[in-house]
């Protein structure tokens, strides 16, 4: 015998646990300190400093030098 499923009960904990879930990816994106922020900002810029120097051929709009 199947069990007998309240359809709007169970539309309602699927909405919960859907919520719960953005709540939690959101938690992580933007709940960080400035310092944090910062970090990863400056840890971005030197990772793409580092490929950029390292390229074979520079791109003459971006060069410097």
């Amino acid at each position: 015998m199947a069990d007998i499923v309240n359809l709007r009960q169970f539309k309602k904990q699927k909405a919960r646990a859907e919520r719960e879930t953005l709540a939690d990816r959101n938690r992580a994106l933007h709940g960080r300190t400035k310092a944090e922020k910062q970090r990863d900002q400056l840890t971005s810029e030197r990772a793409d400093k580092f490929v950029d120097d390292h390229r074979r051929e520079r791109d003459p709009e971006k060069s410097d030098r």
